[in-house]
């Protein structure tokens, strides 16, 4: 494998297993938030004895996530170096905000949840429980400036070297798709720890643990996961029009559309064929155009209209992006039958949905991954749109028999911390908020 192959496989490989951990953060953050503030207008232990358990989760959410992310800023410097070279004038001042700005204050104040309960005034802890919120989404919102940047690059200019100079901050940060991927990616953040609750809930009330604490999670876990799927896909829909008119050859691949066609079909399951620029499948016909600007015979553009080596790999992102999509389709349903059963009472004693929650704990994580790769896959062969292509990012210095082995040594060092991480979270829920 040449140096270039292999430096993208460690970033994907160090990427995805870091993106599992934040994807974990947010989520968490917010059900301390609520049950806190439940806490502190109710005055009942239950929701005390929520925040509790959920800090401890938190806590070794947050040190996994802060190990594996430093990984990421150091491997600019060394396996993309061109790229570091390229853009360090725009993303120091956007990577020194998160660090400073969002990454300290969030760290601090988990300190305060984990080990100050019994040692600060009740509104000192729900403010703390706060600002550890405010601090996770602030540090998200940096990072996905950072990646929407790429994206969709703006409030920049090119200096008579080649370098890129940052012109706007504001424009930098504003770029076209930093809302809507900021929102989406909260909302994922958000619906992965909904259905974690649901799922350590739903296990403890089939068991009969943890009395009526286990009952109150259930019930906000299945609350978070009726609406925030919901919220999720609607996002989603606004994103997906934000990446037809911004970077339409990756919405091309999403669907598998070689053909600027009006009129565009939604595939729900298929197969592309790319030596033939065919796609097989099932499909909604003329809905992908309506979704688009509810106009049934709207232009959507096609591969075609691209040139080739500007494609990405299309079977790939289409699978990638359709498995994505069905998670998402799957858990509206699945939260949507929990909160009916929840409204009509019967969710208790309905043994076989509390038997499949636990099961559905991976799903988001597996929607998060695979809506990733679409996103960054789709955007191939630039690593900036339409300013830098990833194979003019990598260093030329570093050899493949060094990424080899450094990419050895990640992996043996991640499957540790996978198991401990697997571990002490099975400890943690095994021991239950009544710890």
């Amino acid at each position: 494998m040449s140096a270039l192959l292999l430096a993208r496989i460690q970033f994907a490989f160090t990427i995805g297993f870091h993106f599992l951990f934040p994807a974990m953060t947010l989520g968490t953050a917010l059900i301390i938030l609520i049950s806190e503030t439940l806490y502190l207008a109710k005055k009942d232990e239950v929701y005390k004895k929520i925040t509790d358990f959920m800090a401890r989760l938190l806590g070794l959410i947050f040190v996994i996530g802060a190990a594996t992310g430093i990984v990421m800023e150091f491997s600019f410097g060394t396996n993309w170096s061109g790229y570091s070279r390229a853009v360090g004038d725009v993303f120091g001042p956007i990577l020194a905000a998160e660090g400073v700005i969002a990454f300290f204050l969030e760290s601090v104040f988990i300190g305060v949840l984990l080990f100050a309960r019994n040692k600060v005034s009740p509104k000192v802890y729900w403010l703390a429980a706060l600002l550890v919120f405010v601090g996770g989404h602030l540090s998200a919102f940096w990072i996905v400036v950072a990646n929407s940047w790429m994206q969709t690059p703006a409030g920049y200019a090119i200096n008579e070297a080649g370098k890129i100079v940052l012109t706007s901050f504001t424009g930098a940060v504003f770029n076209p798709s930093t809302i809507i991927r900021f929102c989406h990616t909260v909302m994922a953040s958000w619906m992965t720890c909904a259905v974690m609750l649901a799922g350590i809930a739903g296990y403890y009330v089939r068991k009969g643990l943890h009395g009526e604490t286990a009952r109150t999670m259930l019930k906000i876990g299945i609350i978070l996961f009726a609406l925030t799927p919901f919220i999720q896909l609607a996002t989603g829909h606004i994103h997906a029009i934000e990446v037809i008119n911004m970077q339409p050859e990756k919405a091309a691949a999403f669907e598998g559309h070689f053909y600027t066609a009006k009129g565009a079909p939604l595939y729900a399951v298929g197969f592309v064929d790319e030596q033939n620029e065919k796609t097989y499948g099932i499909y909604a016909p003329k809905a992908l155009s309506f979704l688009y600007n509810f106009d049934w015979n709207s232009e959507i553009k096609g591969l075609k209209d691209f040139p080739k080596e500007n494609w990405p790999p299309v079977n790939f992102v289409f699978q990638a992006y359709h498995i994505m999509a069905g998670i998402g389709i799957l858990l509206i349903a699945l939260g949507l039958l929990g909160a009916y059963l929840l409204w009509t009472k019967k969710i208790y004693e309905n043994k076989l949905y509390l038997f499949i929650l636990p099961f559905l704990i991976p799903l988001p994580h597996i929607a998060h991954e695979t809506g990733w790769m679409a996103a960054e896959v789709g955007r191939q062969p630039w690593i900036i749109y339409k300013l830098m292509k990833t194979a003019n990012a990598a260093s030329v210095v570093v050899t493949a028999g060094e990424i080899v082995f450094s990419l050895f040594m990640f992996f043996i060092i991640y499957l540790l911390l996978a198991v401990m991480f697997i571990k002490l979270f099975v400890k943690i829920v095994q021991k239950g908020p009544a710890a």
